[in-house]
């Protein structure tokens, strides 16, 4: 059997239709942790198609298929923040979180950003504790900006436990 090559590329316009499939299979892992009526949400073609034309969508690619896409959106306060990180079970556990966390870190430097915000679950291996790995730290309640907690307040809103959850940041310098 032959192993796929992937490579992280910044997303092209025919990668777009391929996102909602890699979210719907990659939330399969979530559940546990995840209420149903979050379990169905896929990203807005609107949000996808403007992060694209900006430069702030990557994908992996295997051959020339998405298999997993890092999104990052910018604040209105000028903050770097990744909205999303996803990739397909079935190329699960080969890298290609990492790979894409560290092509979006490379952005963030390029582009100036001293930091990186998201936010994810506490308790999956897949989630927090991989973030710690890659030098993620937890940002105290108190430190959150106030679109940083309007974030958190819309997750809770759909359903998401504040309690389960955490806002990480990455610093560049």
């Amino acid at each position: 059997m032959v192993k796929p090559k992937y490579k992280i590329v910044l997303a092209r316009p025919q990668d777009l239709r391929h996102i909602p499939d890699i979210e719907l299979a990659a939330v399969t892992l979530l559940e546990a942790y995840a209420p149903e009526s979050v379990q169905v949400e896929v990203s807005s073609g609107k949000e996808l198609k403007e992060a694209q034309t900006d430069g702030r969508l990557w994908v992996a690619l295997s051959g020339e298929t998405p298999v997993g896409f890092a999104h990052v959106l910018i604040l209105k306060s000028g903050l770097a923040h990744l909205e999303e990180l996803d990739v397909h079970p079935n190329h699960g556990r080969r890298g290609l979180g990492t790979l894409l966390v560290r092509k979006v870190f490379d952005w963030v430097t390029c582009c100036g950003y001293a930091t990186i915000t998201l936010t994810t679950f506490r308790e999956p291996p897949f989630n927090m504790p991989f973030y710690r790995r890659l030098g993620f730290e937890e940002l105290p309640q108190a430190s959150f900006t106030p679109e940083l907690q309007a974030i958190v307040d819309h997750e809770a809103s759909r359903g998401l436990d504040p309690q389960t959850r955490v806002v990480m940041i990455w610093r560049s310098l």
